[in-house]
């Protein structure tokens, strides 16, 4: 007998980058010299995990009954009020923003996906795409379509974009389109002004077809060559034609993964709609994971809002880009010179090679001690995780390896 409903019971029972991760842990610990490029978290280069000292010190700061309450369902004002200025800066568009905490970044773009689409519709998003959009929308039980991400110049295929974009509301009136960049997980690329400016003018061109709702996935943005301050201007620019959405994380922005406090932040133009978006996704909170967590928030409010503590964390996370951005520097050299082919990365913590027959090639490098996590025609490299001295023998694997498309 059976006790599940029929569409969870061919569910898989692990994330795949977590099993990989597991597999290159235990390889390591077994004294296998390993490079573990599957991780989606930055370590040092002695592979311990990277922390902000001034956001530890501010959480330990906070006294046990803030930790031990209960947050308002929507998340606490002071904190909702330091992510949106933490997003739009001095942008004008901050006046029309709402928010609503969340379990880190995921949940951010689990409460886009169940309030802006029905059940059996599709959101839009890039060809190449963090798995776990795929999940959150089974697991809610919408679906997911994608759009060729890069065209034959390997730059943002804006045309296919246009196209899929059409066909979606061709089939269901209405349209969530999920866009990851700056710093795209899992290839590095992020859009530039140019490709920004065309998306705004493809969704400013279907707006009269029907609601086009566009969330920026902004996990990583602060680890990108790139200011997230252009961004939020573009995307502004299409209210009220458009929503526009911003999934904000702790996670990614103050090196806080298994804190699981993040953000969306909405932003349209009218007062009413505003507050009908505010009340749903409060409704969703409640219905979901009731409140986030108490003293994450109360921490991070700090930190967002108070200048000598603010101008402290951002210096520590500066410190932490430099680290990246080093690695960033020599895999562009080395891989440049192995003719390895990859799209534009300048900053983030993945960056995917182009190849075919992923899978095999990813089983290759594991005889090399080399770990990265397959996908389709691609291996997604997290340099997150990776030593600046491990870069040379990382990249002369997969030149060994890799079966070029």
């Amino acid at each position: 007998m059976g006790f599940l409903i029929p569409s969870r019971q061919a569910r898989p029972s692990d994330d795949p980058i977590f099993a990989l991760n597991a597999e290159a842990k235990a390889r390591a610990q077994a004294g296998d010299r390993v490079v573990n490029a599957t991780v989606g978290a930055l370590l040092d280069d002695e592979g311990r995990i990277a922390v902000l000292d001034g956001v530890v010190e501010t959480l330990r700061e906070n006294s046990p009954q803030v930790g031990a309450g209960y947050a308002p369902i929507s998340g606490s004002p002071d904190f909702l009020r330091g992510v949106i200025d933490d997003l739009c800066g001095r942008s004008s568009a901050a006046k029309w923003a709402t928010a609503a905490a969340t379990p880190g970044g995921t949940g951010a773009l689990h409460l886009a996906i169940v309030n802006f689409l029905a059940a059996g519709e599709a959101l839009l998003t890039t060809s190449y795409f963090w798995g776990p959009y795929k999940t959150l929308a089974d697991e809610s039980e919408r679906k997911l379509r994608t759009f060729s991400m890069f065209d034959r110049d390997r730059r943002l295929d804006v045309d296919d974009f246009a196209r899929q974009l059409d066909s979606v509301l061709s089939d269901q009136g209405r349209a969530l389109v999920l866009l990851n960049s700056p710093c795209h997980n899992p290839t590095g690329y992020s859009f530039d002004r140019a490709e920004w400016h065309a998306i705004r003018e493809v969704i400013d061109a279907a707006s009269s077809r029907g609601p086009i709702t566009v969330c920026l996935d902004v996990a990583y943005a602060r680890f990108g060559a790139q200011p997230l301050d252009g961004v939020v201007e573009e995307m502004a620019q299409l209210l009220p034609k458009a929503l526009v959405l911003f999934a904000w994380s702790a996670s990614k922005t103050f090196l806080q993964y298994g804190l699981r406090v993040g953000a969306l932040v909405a932003m349209h133009p009218d007062d009413d709609e505003r507050r009908r978006i505010a009340s749903a996704l409060s409704y969703s909170c409640r219905g979901t994971w009731s409140n986030v967590n108490a003293g994450g928030m109360a921490a991070l409010a700090r930190v967002l809002g108070e200048a000598d503590r603010k101008a402290r964390v951002d210096k520590e996370r500066a410190a932490c880009v430099d680290l990246l951005a080093r690695r960033v520097a020599r895999w562009n050299e080395l891989a440049t010179q192995a003719k390895l082919v990859y799209p534009r990365y300048d900053g983030g913590f993945f960056t995917t090679v182009f190849t075919a027959d992923a899978m095999g090639v990813a089983e290759a490098l594991k005889a090399d001690g080399i770990f990265v996590v397959p996908q389709s025609d691609a291996l997604r490299i997290a340099l997150c995780s990776v030593a600046e001295r491990d870069v040379p023998r990382l990249v002369e694997s997969l030149a060994r390896h890799v079966k070029r498309s």
